[in-house]
C-alpha cells in the first residue's frame, strides 16, 4: 500500500528507459528473435482457449495489433470468446460443468469465492513463477501485486495488474465558474456557502439564457457513497472515506468505522434534505440513471444546465464543448471549523485483483505461461491499457512514449481507450520506470485532481487497504449476506430522508436496526483483517 499520496504531473517520465522492440520482455529470458513455439520444437504454434470479459465498447480481440504480436512471440494461437455481458450467471454454470477454457482474462475474472468452491479446477501458479519472470519483476517491484494474488494458504491462482497512472481518487468535485461569475460569487468553501450559491444558481437564471427555470443546481447519480455520490461530501467534516465507500466502510485512526450509522452522516442526510426541500437538487437524482446522468450535464449546445456535481473528468462529464466553463473544488466544509479529507481510490484504481487465471486442466499449462509472460512486458502493459504502439502510442524513439489522441476527433480518448485495446479489463504490468507521457484526458484528470490531492490524508492510518485484505470464505459469506441486509435498509431510508425528511426522529432505530442487519458484525470482522494487515506491514 502507498505509503503517502504521489502528486502527479501532466508527463510521467521516472527513472530509466525501458527497451524499445514491441515484443521483448526486458531481460525477462524470452526468446529473441522470432516466435517462440511448441516445447518440442516443432514450429507450429500451440493452440489455447480462453475467455476475456471485455467492455461493450471494445472492438475485437483479433483486431489488436499488440495482441497478435504477443501471441506470435509466446508461440500460441489462442481461440477467444469475448464475454460483454452477464458474466455472473454464464461463469456459474461454466464453472459447475468443468468445461473451462485454459485462461480467463478480465478484472476478478475469478473471484476468491469461486476458488474456494472449485477446488481443484484452477491452477496453483506459485510453482510455475520461474516460467515467467515478467510477474516475479512486478512482483519484486511492487510486492502488493504478491500479496494481492497470493491465498491465506500461499497458493496464487489469479494474477493482478498494476496500472499506476491513475490518480489518487476516482471522484472530483465540479462546479460550473462561469455561472458564478455571471453572479458575482465565489466558490463555496462551507456548506452554507455552498447552500447559498445553490439557491442563486436556481433564482437567478445562472447560464444567462433568459429562462431562469432551466437550470438544475445539484446532481449526483442516485446512490450514498461509491464512486460520484453524496457520501464524497463527508470530507467536509473530515472523514476520509475509500474507494468512494460503496457500502459505508472506512477507517478513522486505524479503527474500522461505517459512516451508515455515523452521527456525522446524520447531519450530512439532513443537510441534503434542506436542499432537496429548497428545489437545489435534481427532482430526478433517485429514478434517473447513469446515462441519464450524464447527458443532461452535457447540457444543450454552449448552454450548462448542471451547476454542481461530481464525475471523473470535465471533458467526460460535460462533454468537450461544456468542460472550459466547471472547475473543480476541494469537499465544502461541514462548519467553518471543520477539517477537509476525500475519498482515496488510488488502490483499487491502480492495482486489479484476479485478472488472469489458468485452468488446472489446460493441456498446454507452459505455453499458457509463455504468454502470461509475454502480457507482462512492459511495454506491452502500456499498449493493453491505452493501445498499440502506431495507431494509438507514439514511440519517440529514445525509451520513451506517448499516447496519441484519437484518429476520430469527433471521438472523446476514453472512449478510444475502450474501444481500441483491452484497457482497464486486460492483464498487465506498467511499473513506474516507463516514460509515458499520458493523453489529454489523464493529464485532465491529474490537473484536476490537484485541489484534493493537495489536502494531506494519513494513508497509514486513515485509509481502509481492502484492495489487499484477503477474508477468509466463511467470513467473504457472512460479509456478503450481512451488506445485502444493512445496504437495503440503508438505500431506503437516505431515499427518503433526503426527500421526505425524517432522520432526526428515526435516529436511533435505524442505527440499532442496521446493527442487527449485521453492520456491527461486520465492521469486528472487518478490523480483525485490518489489525492482521498492518501487523504484517
Amino acid at each position: 500500500m502507498r505509503k503517502k499520496v504521489i502528486v502527479f504531473t501532466s508527463v510521467i517520465m521516472i527513472a530509466a528507459a525501458v527497451t524499445t522492440a514491441c515484443g521483448s520482455s526486458g531481460g525477462d529470458g524470452g526468446s529473441e528473435g522470432g516466435a517462440s513455439t511448441d516445447p518440442a520444437g516443432s514450429g507450429k504454434k500451440v493452440k489455447l482457449t480462453a475467455i476475456m470479459t471485455k467492455h461493450a465498447l471494445t472492438k475485437p480481440l483479433a483486431e489488436m495489433e499488440w495482441l497478435q504480436k504477443v501471441e506470435e512471440k509466446a508461440g500460441v494461437d489462442i481461440e477467444w470468446q469475448e464475454i460483454t455481458a452477464d458474466w455472473g450467471q454464464k461463469k456459474g454454470t461454466m464453472l459447475a460443468s468443468g468445461d473451462v477454457p485454459d485462461l480467463f482474462i478480465g478484472p476478478n475474472v475469478i473471484t476468491d469465492a469461486d476458488f474456494a468452491q472449485f477446488q481443484g479446477l484452477f491452477q496453483d501458479l506459485s510453482g510455475m513463477l520461474d516460467q515467467a519472470p515478467n510477474v516475479q519483476k512486478m512482483f519484486e517491484e511492487k510486492p502488493d501485486t504478491k500479496r494481492i494474488a497470493t491465498q491465506p494458504d500461499g497458493k496464487i491462482y489469479g494474477l493482478p495488474k498494476y496500472q499506476r497512472f491513475w490518480p489518487s481518487s476516482a471522484s472530483r468535485l465540479y462546479i460550473n465558474q462561469k455561472w458564478l461569475d455571471n453572479l458575482g460569487l465565489k466558490v463555496p468553501t462551507t456548506w452554507d456557502e455552498l447552500y447559498d450559491v445553490l439557491v442563486a444558481f436556481k433564482e437567478k437564471d445562472a447560464n444567462g439564457n433568459g429562462d431562469p427555470n432551466d437550470e438544475i443546481p445539484m446532481d449526483w447519480p442516485g446512490g450514498i457513497g461509491g464512486y460520484f455520490n453524496a457520501a464524497y461530501l463527508l470530507g467536509g467534516t473530515g472523514m476520509t472515506l475509500t474507494d468512494g465507500s460503496p457500502q459505508g466502510y472506512f477507517v478513522e485512526d486505524g479503527k474500522v468505522k461505517n459512516f451508515l450509522t455515523d452521527d456525522r452522516y446524520k447531519e450530512l442526510v439532513m443537510f441534503l434534505n434542506k436542499l432537496y426541500k429548497a428545489g437545489l437538487i435534481n427532482p430526478e437524482v433517485f429514478t434517473h440513471d447513469y446515462t441519464k446522468y450524464q447527458s443532461v450535464a452535457r447540457g444543450d449546445g454552449d448552454t450548462a444546465k448542471v451547476g454542481f456535481t461530481l464525475g471523473w473528468v470535465a471533458s467526460d462529464r460535460f462533454g468537450e464543448k461544456l468542460a472550459p466553463q466547471y472547475t473543480s473544488i476541494t469537499p465544502p466544509k461541514a462548519a467553518p471549523g471543520s477539517e477537509i479529507s476525500w475519498s482515496y481510490d488510488y488502490n483499487s484504481l491502480n492495482y486489479g485483483v484476479n485478472h488472469i487465471v489458468m485452468s488446472a486442466k489446460s493441456k498446454n499449462k507452459e505455453a499458457a505461461m509463455r504468454f502470461i509472460n509475454e502480457l507482462y512486458a512492459p511495454e506491452v502493459g502500456m499498449q493493453v491499457l491505452f493501445g498499440s504502439l502506431g495507431p494509438n502510442i507514439k514511440d519517440n524513439g529514445d525509451g520513451s512514449y506517448a499516447v496519441l489522441p484519437p484518429a476520430d476527433p469527433n471521438m472523446d480518448p476514453g472512449t478510444w481507450k475502450w474501444t481500441s485495446s483491452m484497457a482497464d479489463n486486460g492483464a498487465f504490468y506498467i511499473p513506474d520506470s516507463l516514460k509515458l507521457t499520458l493523453g489529454k484526458d489523464m493529464q485532465e484528470v491529474i490537473e484536476q485532481s490537484k485541489p484534493i490531492e493537495a489536502i494531506h490524508i494519513d494513508v497509514d492510518n486513515d485509509v481502509l487497504p481492502s484492495t489487499f485484505m484477503k477474508y477468509s470464505t466463511a467470513d467473504n459469506n457472512t460479509m456478503a449476506l450481512n451488506n445485502t441486509n444493512v445496504m437495503n435498509l440503508a438505500n431506503t431510508s437516505f431515499a427518503k430522508w433526503v426527500t421526505k425528511g425524517g432522520v432526526e426522529a428515526e435516529w436511533d432505530t435505524y442505527v440499532k436496526e442496521s446493527e442487527k442487519a449485521g453492520l456491527k458484525q461486520n465492521v469486528e470482522i472487518m478490523q480483525k483483517y485490518y489489525d492482521e494487515y498492518k501487523k504484517n506491514q
